[in-house]
């Protein structure tokens, strides 16, 4: 993750720019940060999560999304225009769903680290999604084969929930009674 200009835009400049590229472009307090193209490993963790997390919701009131799906983040005690790009989103609230995106604040959020977009995700986004009111946070390394959930406590601030490294299996705070395996998450095969 690395911005695509060292300068403040507008969002109708970001919205003009995204509409000319191919790329995967978020806007953050002004400024556009453009994610790379994700590797096979990433690909591969992505779609088992997914796939997990919907079998899991099955039946239930909440919807599992995998990038590219633009999430607005809004509440109204936070002034400006953030727009992210999951690499999974778990929303709940549907009142803010629009043709072209979800504006709210989606209920969990899982980002997949690659090596050039480490700190933009563990300190940036975790911070935006703590201070919007994301309830669950995971990051998953696949450099390190592992994953560390965040959930929101009652100060509205992100405490580890659990973490994970090569073996056992993960838990989720928000959802409750859901559990992976992390061999089956970060299996090459």
């Amino acid at each position: 993750m690395y911005r695509y200009r060292n300068e403040s835009v507008s969002m109708e400049e970001y919205l003009q720019i995204r509409e000319n590229s191919d790329s995967l472009l978020e806007y953050i307090d002004g400024f556009i940060y453009m994610s790379p193209s994700p590797s096979t490993k990433h690909q591969r963790i992505s779609s088992r999560l997914q796939i997990k997390f919907g079998n899991f919701l099955e039946g239930e009131s909440c919807d599992v999304f995998s990038a590219p799906y633009d999430i607005e983040l809004k509440d109204d005690k936070i002034e400006g225009t953030r727009i992210v790009i999951p690499d999974i989103s778990i929303i709940c609230d549907k009142s803010g769903f629009t043709d072209a995106r979800y504006v709210g604040i989606p209920s969990l959020v899982v980002e997949i680290l690659s090596p050039s977009n480490q700190s933009h995700d563990l300190i940036t986004k975790l911070n935006l999604y703590m201070n919007y009111g994301v309830k669950e946070y995971w990051i998953v390394n696949p450099m390190l084969n592992t994953i560390t959930v965040y959930a929101l406590n009652d100060e509205k601030m992100y405490e580890q929930h659990d973490i994970k490294t090569d073996i056992g299996e993960i838990s989720s705070k928000f959802l409750n009674g859901f559990r992976v395996d992390l061999n089956y998450i970060f299996s090459s095969s």
